[in-house]
């Protein structure tokens, strides 16, 4: 029961939360197109450690896959989700004023 803990939850949470504060660091430090750049990449390393923690846990522990992918797949989609708009948050806020009043409301 751990093991779906550890690899189902907290793995995706950590994953993310490196993506987030990598994310955060990108848009602030090097602007909004760096951070499109650093969201693409960051889907190719986050799809690598899901496939990687799908086979740990499936293939190398043994836990049923009919609960451990479920549990693996919705906590990474939640996360992945937060990360999401916290971002889309700090890249509005790295909109120049000027370009914000070009735009139609």
């Amino acid at each position: 029961m751990i093991e779906y803990i550890l690899l189902g939850v907290l793995a995706p949470i950590i994953l993310n939360l490196l993506h987030l504060v990598m994310g955060l660091y990108v848009v602030v430090a090097r602007g909004n197109l760096m951070s499109l750049g650093f969201t693409g990449m960051g889907f190719l390393t986050k799809t690598v450690g899901m496939l990687f923690l799908t086979w740990f846990g499936v293939g190398y522990l043994e836990l049923d896959f009919r609960i451990y992918v479920p549990i693996l797949t919705f906590i990474w989609f939640f996360t992945h989700m937060v990360e999401a708009f916290v971002i889309q948050h700090y890249m509005k806020e790295n909109v120049p004023k000027w370009l914000q009043e070009l735009q139609i409301k």
